[in-house]
């Protein structure tokens, strides 16, 4: 009986980091760390403590965050049953390893996974601030991207969880090995946080919120087939990054008292 062979690695859509490039992608997750502390610091610090109250009352009273957070610790707490690894890894095979895989269909999967970069929302705040006169939705965009990152960052040092081409050699990875950990999906929850915060500034009709929403789920489906997250990472970052949006959302009030335009 023969055995099984496992797929050659497709060819690499953009080489890998080297030299200073990878020297910081390296260092850049206890950098955040670093940053995140530093930065809820000197927030926190620098808020008056009426606002504070204001924002804090404001949070607790908004049910769909404080349901998105108690999903997210389940989540999270999930990652400590060990049968939910062998669940997670049999799902992440289904979508990076099952069907017909054709060099394009890599490429373009590849390309939807670039939506939740970061790239993109910082790329449309700057439309907004320079071509629109919209300074207030672009300060919203950048500023919560940034600290969204710092956020995703934190949480990935923490739950210290492996990549799935760290756990299973069958893992099929398109682009580039993604340095770091896995929990939670970081281009998820920037999808999720972008496509909450626009479906709220612009607010289209019902059918341009799914069809937002379909985009963000398209991002969470290409981090398993890219090979870079396990499904329950996908899961947490899309929690995450909607938690981020409501969040935003709240402190919608606050900006012009801090950002006077």
């Amino acid at each position: 009986m023969e055995k099984t062979q496992t797929p050659p690695p497709p060819p690499p859509i953009l080489p890998k980091p080297t030299g200073f490039l990878a020297r910081v992608l390296k260092l850049r997750r206890p950098v955040t760390v670093l940053g995140l502390l530093l930065a809820i610091t000197l927030f926190l610090t620098w808020l008056p403590p009426e606002q504070r109250g204001e924002i804090g009352r404001a949070v607790l009273a908004r049910r769909s965050l404080m349901v998105a957070l108690g999903l997210f610790t389940l989540v999270s707490l999930s990652l400590l049953w060990a049968r939910g690894q062998a669940i997670d890894n049999h799902v992440f095979l289904l979508f990076n390893l099952w069907g017909f895989r054709p060099r394009w269909l890599d490429i373009l999967m590849w390309i939807v996974t670039q939506i939740g970069a970061g790239l993109v929302a910082i790329g449309l705040a700057i439309y907004l601030y320079f071509f629109k006169a919209d300074p207030m939705p672009a300060l919203q965009l950048a500023l919560g991207t940034m600290t969204l990152a710092l956020l995703v960052e934190g949480l990935k040092e923490i739950m210290n969880r492996a990549r799935p081409y760290l756990i299973n050699t069958q893992a099929r990875v398109i682009g580039w090995k993604a340095p770091g950990r896995s929990f939670p999906s970081g281009h998820t929850a920037h999808a999720f946080f972008l496509v909450t915060l626009l479906n709220f500034l612009w607010e289209p009709p019902l059918i341009g919120t799914i069809g937002l929403f379909a985009v963000a789920v398209a991002v969470g489906i290409t981090r398993m087939y890219v090979g870079a997250h396990f499904p329950r990472d996908v899961v947490a970052g899309s929690i995450l990054g909607f938690a981020w949006g409501i969040f935003m959302i709240l402190i919608d009030p606050f900006w012009p008292l801090w950002f006077p335009f």
